[in-house]
């Protein structure tokens, strides 16, 4: 379990941050989460992923147990993994089956080249089909500090498009956001976000602990900075790569950071909670790279510590 040492300047706002986070987890992770359960707050919203090497059986199943243990499944549909409007149908009737599409995260996906019809999530939210399944909270990708292969002026326009067809469907929106190291850019994202009249849940995405050469492999994956400073305020060392690292110093930093904005909105000078009328509600969302239990535990001894 990663020790909390980080002298936090605002504890209140950084366990508030905390409180009602979401994890990550694969559909080979069924054992791990079923290890994990009891360290896990019930009615956690844990999203279930939407890979290459996973199956129909393994997604449905694995959303399925999420809901059993007394969690909220968020199952993934990944738009250009999809090779016609029928598998989506197929996907979505297994899942209302086993209890599983009030909320789900429609992502563009991994591959180049679509498989099938879908070049991205907001053709798979147009489709409408999403209502005619049951799903009541969508949740869409963010990208604070950009996305290797896309401008970011596309970006911004395909998070307005999804926004406004989710609204008209009267679909509730989160936006859930891919991994990040380095507070600032967070912070000027979510004010943006905000700018933009985008006002339900941002959900920041952060690693839990984990191995700091596993950290940065997924972090060169998805074109995310990690050069020497930001890494330092993240927590760790590049002259170190065989420790591990957990998210203490990130949390601490962006709560501080949300709560002053927080404050300042408000005119008031004591610092406010993680939330407020310019940042809006924000969570945070565990990506645990398999490592659900340590997760857990991090997120409860950091509570405990902080409170």
């Amino acid at each position: 379990m990663s020790k909390t040492t980080h002298v936090m300047a605002n504890p209140r706002a950084a366990v508030e941050l905390v409180q009602d986070y979401s994890l990550e987890m694969t559909g080979k992770d069924v054992p791990a989460l079923m290890e994990a359960k009891d360290s896990i707050p019930a009615g956690t919203r844990i999203n279930v992923t939407f890979l290459g090497n996973e199956d129909l059986e393994m997604r449905v199943s694995a959303a399925k147990a999420v809901r059993e243990m007394g969690f909220i499944p968020v199952p993934h549909i990944s738009a250009r993994r999809l090779s016609s409007r029928q598998q989506l149908e197929e996907f979505l009737s297994r899942l209302q089956d086993v209890g599983a599409t009030d909320s789900v995260f429609v992502v563009g996906g991994d591959p180049a080249t679509p498989e099938g019809p879908y070049e991205g999530a907001f053709d798979v939210i147009h489709t409408g089909l999403l209502l005619d399944y049951g799903v009541k909270d969508v949740s869409i990708a963010g990208y604070p500090e950009g996305h290797p292969d896309i401008a970011d002026d596309v970006l911004w326009r395909s998070l307005d498009e999804k926004v406004h067809s989710l609204a008209q469907q009267k679909l509730h929106t989160t936006v859930l956001t891919q991994f990040a190291f380095d507070t600032d850019p967070v912070v000027a994202w979510i004010d943006e976000v905000r700018g933009r009249g985008i006002h339900g849940t941002i959900r920041i995405g952060t690693p839990g602990p984990a191995g700091i050469k596993r950290l940065l492999g997924f972090a060169r994956r998805f074109g995310i900075g990690a050069n020497a400073m930001i890494v330092k305020k993240y927590g760790f060392s590049l002259t170190n790569l065989m420790g591990t690292a957990g998210p203490d110093i990130f949390v601490g930093d962006l709560a501080s950071l949300l709560a002053s904005d927080a404050s300042v909105s408000e005119g008031t000078e004591v610092a406010a909670p993680a939330s407020g009328p310019t940042t809006g509600p924000v969570k945070l969302h565990f990506y645990t790279f398999g490592g659900l239990l340590a997760t857990a535990d991090w997120a409860r001894e950091f509570t405990r510590t902080h409170s």
